[in-house]
């Protein structure tokens, strides 16, 4: 019997079967997600049991879990955020993690983008008014030249203000590592968070999800935000609270908000579904033929150099 590796990834190998081919032709066999959906603790503690690797999304890698993988060698996240995986435990069993860098940075730029002028737009309340033969003009906010500010500069955050740059947005950034050289070169003036959202029109969230961003974006967050602001998410749920989120929307705090990532999926609140200046995503802002295509390479590549090195 060989080896086995679990794929728990919705579209890894659904559009593009060359990931899936790489590893059968190394001599694993192959157990793509069994449930169509994001697993539970429980799920996982069940499925993997006898694997030898596994390609991850964002599904829990808890110590529970790891601890009853007793063949488990190697772990490759298919993106970049490891918030879902116990990193202290795999360290301390010696299970590589590796993740898919730079491999979907410009689809989750293109999605914030989109989010940005759909939210600004109004665009799915106008679609859903001509659906319903309703043809009254609605009034909108303007993108072009307005103040956009993003927190976090990484790969997807340069993405980002690279196509702010053609709307000639005025770009305010903050970053922990700052990239001095970009910032120059782009004209983007370096912010702290507080300067963010007291003054910017647009507000995007690339952070990583970790201790000190869990609920970043609260009460007093929003309080310090325009009445005309518009957040984005495509970052990771948890560093928004959802009821200060559903409050500030709830009571027009702020303009409107485009929200890809949610702490649960789907989110349990209910008031987010009511609320028409909220534009919901499925966690699918990485979800292109071609970012799935090299996510699906690369985590599969990853994985396969991991196991081998082991």
């Amino acid at each position: 019997m060989p080896d086995k590796i679990l794929a728990t990834p919705r579209s890894f190998g659904k559009t593009d079967t060359t990931p899936i081919k790489l590893l059968e032709d190394a001599g694993y066999e192959v157990v793509l997600n069994p449930v169509g959906r994001i697993l539970t603790e429980e799920e996982m503690i069940e499925y993997i049991a006898d694997v030898s690797g596994i390609i991850v999304g964002v599904d829990p890698l808890s110590s529970s879990v790891m601890a009853s993988a007793n063949k488990l060698k190697a772990i490759s996240k298919y993106g970049v955020g490891t918030d879902n995986i116990d990193l202290d435990e795999a360290k301390r069993l010696g299970i590589p993690v590796s993740i898919t860098k730079g491999a979907n940075a410009n689809a989750v730029a293109d999605f914030a983008f989109t989010l940005m002028c759909a939210c600004a737009r109004k665009v799915t309340e106008i679609d859903a008014k001509c659906h319903n033969k309703d043809w009254g003009k609605v009034t909108t906010a303007d993108i072009y030249g307005k103040k956009l500010g993003i927190l976090g500069l990484g790969a997807v955050g340069k993405g980002l203000a690279k196509r702010a740059g053609g709307f000639e947005m005025e770009i305010l950034a903050y970053d922990v590592y700052w990239d001095d050289d970009f910032a120059k070169e782009r004209g983007i003036k370096y912010a702290e968070p507080e300067k963010i959202y007291k003054e910017c029109d647009f507000i995007s969230v690339h952070m990583p999800l970790t201790k000190e961003t869990q609920n970043w974006i609260g009460d007093k967050e929003f309080q310090l935000m325009k009445p005309t602001a518009i957040l984005i998410n495509t970052a990771r749920g948890g560093i928004i609270d959802e009821d200060s989120l559903a409050k500030a929307l709830h009571e027009k705090t702020i303009y409107a908000a485009g929200i890809d990532t949610f702490s649960n999926e789907p989110p349990a609140n209910e008031q987010l579904y009511k609320l028409p200046n909220l534009i919901m995503g499925s966690h699918c802002a990485a979800s292109t033929q071609g970012a799935v295509s090299a996510m699906g390479m690369m985590a599969a590549e990853n994985l396969l150099q991991s196991l081998r090195k082991e």
